[in-house]
Order: structure tokens, then C-alpha cells, then sequence
């Protein structure tokens, strides 16, 4: 499901938030309106499912928002922050409704700390090294991007059904 940029102009930074907040509603967007079977429907041999797209988008908003950037340990974020095949778990008694709104709380939050770091702060990653917040944007939005396709792949099998 494309969506069109609303925003096309100005500051690097309101073009990087834009983007990140057109690819998240890209992620949502993929799941919304399925119904709970289809939501939780594992059409590849991965752990990939609709909801489970959403669960791993709010991780991610969380791992890099709250666990790295602010430094808070795993038990003070707001959520699970475990990377990989476990971000895609989702158990039996959350709903779709449920998971997206978590996803719009962590995207949320993660607005709200960004907004206290400018796009050249930087913080060492265990792994990538020196970075800073423009990286981070970027990172996720190729992130929702890609797994916002992957949604959109899983939706037309669902559809078509």
C-alpha cells in the first residue's frame, strides 16, 4: 500500500521525521483491517506475519530510542527490546488493535526523545561503532520501509485468498 509524502521540502531533519513517520503508518497500514486469524497468518517459513511486522516496528522504536539513545536499561523500556525472531512473537491474548498501539506509543516516545538530540549528537554502538541520530533515522526508516513491502507482499496473498 503506497503512501504519498506530505512532506517534499525544507529541513533536513523535518524530511528525515516525515519520512519515518510516512514508512511507520506504511507498517501499520499493512495489517490494519485484517482480521485477527489473518493478522497472525504465517504465509513464509519465517516468523513473519502482519502483526507480528508491527510487534518488531515497536521494538525497534524502543531499541534504538530508549535502550540506546537514552541509555535506560531493558527493564525500564516500555516494552520488549529483544531483537530477532523473538520481535515477531506475538502471544495469544494480544490483539491487533493492541500491537499497533503500541506501535504508535513507542513511535510516540521515540519523537519525544529525539526531539532532545540533534541530528549530529553521537553514542557508540557495541557493534556499528560511532553514530548519530541522522544514522539512526535512516536506519529504521530503510527498516519500516523494507518490512513494510514484506507487509504489503503478505496482505495481496491474504487478499487474494
Amino acid at each position: 500500500m503506497f503512501v504519498l509524502p506530505e512532506t517534499t521540502t525544507g529541513p533536513e531533519r523535518r524530511l528525515l521525521e516525515a519520512t519515518m513517520d510516512r514508512n511507520r503508518r506504511a507498517v501499520i497500514d499493512t495489517a490494519r483491517g485484517l482480521s485477527e486469524a489473518d493478522a497472525r497468518e504465517r504465509l513464509v517459513t519465517s516468523m513473519t506475519t502482519p502483526i507480528g511486522l508491527v510487534k518488531h516496528a515497536a521494538m525497534a522504536e524502543r531499541r534504538w530510542f530508549q535502550l540506546f539513545l537514552l541509555d535506560l536499561p531493558e527493564s525500564e523500556c516500555d516494552g520488549p527490546t529483544t531483537p530477532g525472531d523473538p520481535s515477531f512473537v506475538v502471544a495469544e491474548d494480544e490483539t491487533l488493535p493492541e500491537v499497533i498501539a503500541d506501535f504508535e506509543r513507542a513511535s510516540a516516545r521515540s519523537r519525544e526523545i529525539a526531539a532532545g538530540f540533534a541530528l549530529d549528537d553521537t553514542w557508540t554502538h557495541d557493534v556499528l561503532g560511532e553514530v548519530n541520530l541522522r544514522f539512526v533515522y535512516l536506519l529504521l526508516i530503510e527498516d519500516f520501509a523494507r518490512h513494510a513491502g514484506h507487509g504489503d507482499i503478505l496482505r495481496e496473498q491474504l487478499t487474494a485468498r
